[in-house]
């Protein structure tokens, strides 16, 4: 499945992934390939994604910059403020509010 994770300044991660687990309002929630369509608002917590192969593009919070890597089953975690997520036909759009 393929994501998008977007802030108000930046595209912070776009690429193929196997899982994403969120912080939703109601408890935190994790989507998976083929998941049933879901759109949810977010609180202030950690987003954890696992990559799939292939390429995919991310926002390393350490260096402060955009990378690119095709490294399978690698966990990226970002803590965020709060935002939205949607999963519609195994593709998942994350708009952020900011990170923390």
């Amino acid at each position: 499945m393929n994501i998008t994770v977007l802030t108000p300044d930046q595209e912070i991660f776009r690429g193929a992934i196997t899982s994403v687990k969120v912080p939703g309002t109601q408890g935190e929630f994790q989507v998976l390939k083929n998941h049933a369509p879901i759109v949810s608002s977010l609180e202030e917590g950690k987003i954890t994604l696992v990559t799939q192969a292939g390429e995919f593009r991310f926002f390393n919070e350490e260096t402060g910059s955009v990378e690119n890597s095709s490294e399978a089953g690698r966990a990226v975690t970002y803590h965020i403020k709060g935002g939205f997520i949607e999963a519609l036909d195994n593709e998942v759009s994350l708009l952020v509010t900011g990170l923390v």
